[in-house]
């Protein structure tokens, strides 16, 4: 089955799983798309084996049903609070002969970049170009070919926890998949919603998801900033839940029914019915008391996720706005929140790209499943060594993952 690839999106409320179809190089046919209740995570953080891999089991098998048939290679999410990133600089001297810059030479420059130090309980996850510069001259995406005598390289590192990233493997690998590559979600959810325009112009991807807020800061082509927040929609939900004296469940229902992040003017004049617990009869409040609940919460992640944002040095060449995924981005004045914080455009996510079932999978709490098909599209035909060089495919070899890492093997290998 090498025209079919499978997505997995592993968040702290749900686990998606979309099955996708390639013929040729046209776009991918999505034609299988599975949710499940995702019971064993905390801020995208395996916290109960057994629940993780119950929950993996039903999203696959679901999208198997639609699709018709069966799938056992993945390629996977990964986010939560333990992920951190840094901008690595390498130099190395040109070796070949009449000083032309080869393979051999991007591999020494991206082994140099990357030789940072890290806590022994973490592993990096991807190293992602932004730049190269031969001889002082910036900007270059692909060296190879051209003539110098010194190479530099500027990449983006992320990096994760050991011990997440095991349990992530072995929960897909004891629900008998097997994990092709490993995908931070921001970075995946960007080829699914961000189109080259706005990567060139400078774009965030803002992923709102149950535990965590995942960012991702494009210019110029290239990953500029990663970051992550450890608060999303499930903290707007437990609010509720305790302002609102009702169990989880119900909040979470009316949260997605009647919930919204921003004071309106025609909700004055409408109610919302609240489940009572232990069998207490239901009572009635207004639509304004519960948008005093969540706006505060809405605003405290918003607001964590701007600071993040001004870290980056190129904050303030973000041109095209923000793109906002996931979904706590489907809640009613989300986007309108967002413009007044950031003081910058925002628009919601809408995956796109693909045929088939447009109809399931054109939501923004998606966005991560359909750009991992994408990713895979682009990056399956060096499948057997993610990071494996050839002349037309430089960025296949220098985006890296755990993949292999995991089943022991030294994944920077390049024979």
């Amino acid at each position: 089955m090498g025209n079919i690839i499978t997505g997995l999106d592993i968040g702290t409320t749900k686990i998606g799983a979309i099955i996708a179809e390639i013929n040729g190089d046209m776009q991918p046919k999505i034609i299988g798309v599975g949710t499940s209740p995702s019971a064993g995570l905390r801020r995208g953080v395996v916290v109960n084996l057994e629940k993780t891999i119950r929950s993996i089991k039903e999203a696959i098998n679901e999208a198997e049903r639609m699709a018709g048939i069966e799938v056992d290679e993945v390629f996977a999410g990964i986010a939560g609070d333990h992920i951190r990133s840094i901008n690595g600089r390498g130099v190395v001297a040109v070796a070949g002969q009449d000083n032309e810059i080869v393979a051999a030479d991007i591999r020494r420059v991206i082994d140099a970049a990357k030789a940072v130090a890290l806590p022994i309980d973490r592993e990096i996850l991807h190293i992602l170009p932004q730049e190269f510069v031969v001889d002082e001259q910036h900007g270059i995406k692909d060296p190879i070919g051209m003539s110098g005598v010194r190479l530099e390289a500027e990449v983006h590192i992320v990096t994760g926890a050991i011990t997440s990233a095991q349990n992530i493997y072995r929960s897909i690998d004891r629900s008998d998949r097997r994990v092709l590559d490993l995908v931070l979600e921001p970075l995946a959810s960007s080829y699914a919603v961000l189109g080259n325009d706005e990567k060139e112009l400078g774009a965030i991807v803002m992923d709102l998801g149950g535990g965590t807020t995942d960012i991702a800061m494009f210019f110029e082509g290239c990953i500029r900033h990663t970051a992550v927040v450890g608060l999303g929609g499930k903290n707007v939900t437990n609010d509720m839940a305790l302002g609102l004296r009702t169990p989880v469940d119900n909040a979470e229902a009316i949260k997605l029914k009647h919930g919204c992040s921003m004071h309106r003017q025609e909700e004055r004049d409408i109610t919302v019915e609240v489940p009572g617990v232990g069998g207490r009869p239901p009572r009635r409040i207004s639509k304004s008391y519960l948008v005093d609940i969540i706006q505060p919460r809405m605003e405290e992640i918003l607001g964590l996720a701007y600071n993040e944002i001004k870290k980056s040095t190129c904050y303030h060449l973000m041109t095209a706005g923000v793109v906002l995924t996931g979904g706590g981005s489907l809640l009613d004045g989300t986007v309108e929140l967002a413009e007044e914080i950031f003081d910058m455009p925002v628009k919601l996510g809408v995956p796109n790209g693909f045929t088939g079932l447009t109809d399931l999978a054109s939501s923004p709490m998606h966005a991560t499943g359909v750009g991992l098909i994408h990713y895979a599209h682009i990056h399956k035909n060096n499948n057997d060594e993610l990071l494996k060089q050839d002349e037309n495919g430089l960025f296949n070899w220098v985006m890296g993952s755990m993949r292999k890492w995991f089943t022991g093997m030294n994944r920077y290998e390049t024979h």
